[in-house]
């Protein structure tokens, strides 16, 4: 990492550490800053797939609300506990992730995103329907406990206790996600995003590294599933829908999908626009519209690359 970089990203961490004491006097409030996190953890997941690996995704909410249904229903009906719920959604929704990622692998191009849509939208129809377990549209209440230690508690319950858990929890999730695209199988990702044929070519077995991919990508996004519903202490099936996926899409696509800290730029610029935006008018997707259409026709590399050709 050079000079640049490095002070980049110890501002970026800076400000994140800091949110709970000037959030509010900038008008916002702390659970705002909690989901932009959390969806900004989603965002950068799937670009895991879209920006580093080259094949578009659209059914990544399946395994985000698969999550935070798992996580609910295990913390509701079997262990009132926050860990053990939280574990249970990231388990069920990367396992999720891995049978799908399986049947998907072979397919290529046009025909793998739409079977990403098709198989999210059979999870989404699933929590509909399933009224007895799922609550169907009025969706499932829970509540997410403190984390007693014995020695002490970790009251999640304050807003700002909960962010800081959500901050670490993002950290490790981006520590480990570097990690993985520089490693030699992150290599191996961008050669197959580069050029598949030639990937083939040098003995990669393409259709094993793009399953592998695809089971880390939904770990990753499993986990901001669980925190998002413990976040609002609820979910519902339109967790689920492809629209949440294709909005996870336009994150990263704003922020900069070769960038790595470009999808959390997009997911807080989309978040924020969301939850103020939503409060004057019923049609503020649009504005959304207008500033997707602005970055594509001039911004081809998102956000984050004008912050880098400004720095540079």
């Amino acid at each position: 990492m050079n000079t640049r970089n490095f002070v980049l990203s110890a501002l970026l961490w800076l400000l994140l550490l800091t949110v709970p004491l000037w959030v509010v006097a900038a008008g916002g409030y702390v659970d705002l800053a909690s989901r932009v996190l959390v969806i900004g953890l989603a965002a950068l997941a799937t670009n895991l797939l879209v920006g580093h690996a080259g094949v578009m995704a659209f059914g990544h909410a399946a395994y985000f609300g698969i999550s935070a249904y798992a996580t609910g229903l295990v913390m509701k009906h079997l262990v009132p506990s926050t860990p053990v719920g939280l574990l249970a959604g990231i388990v069920v929704g990367t396992a999720g992730g891995a049978v799908i990622g399986y049947l998907l692998a072979r397919l290529r191009g046009i025909y793998f995103a739409l079977a990403t849509i098709a198989f999210g939208q059979v999870f989404f129809f699933i929590a509909f329907r399933w009224n007895a377990v799922t609550g169907g549209d009025n969706g499932l209440t829970f509540q997410r406990l403190p984390i007693d230690f014995g020695l002490g508690q970790l009251n999640l319950t304050s807003s700002t206790v909960y962010y800081y858990f959500v901050l670490a929890v993002f950290a490790l999730c981006a520590v480990l996600m570097a990690a993985f695209l520089r490693s030699p199988f992150g290599h191996t990702m961008l050669a197959m995003r580069e050029n598949e044929r030639r990937a083939r070519f040098l003995g990669i077995p393409v259709n094993r590294h793009l399953w592998i991919a695809y089971t880390v990508s939904c770990l990753f996004v499993s986990v901001a599933g669980a925190l998002y519903g413990l976040l609002n202490n609820f979910v519902n099936p339109h967790d689920l829908h492809w629209t949440q996926s294709g909005d996870f899409v336009l994150m990263a696509v704003i922020g900069g999908m070769r960038s790595f800290w470009g999808p959390l730029i997009g997911a807080a610029i989309f978040v924020i626009a969301q939850d103020s935006l939503s409060s004057i008018t019923d049609n503020w997707m649009f504005y959304i519209g207008l500033i997707f259409v602005f970055v594509v026709l001039f911004l081809p590399r998102g956000i984050a690359g004008l912050l880098q050709r400004k720095a540079s």
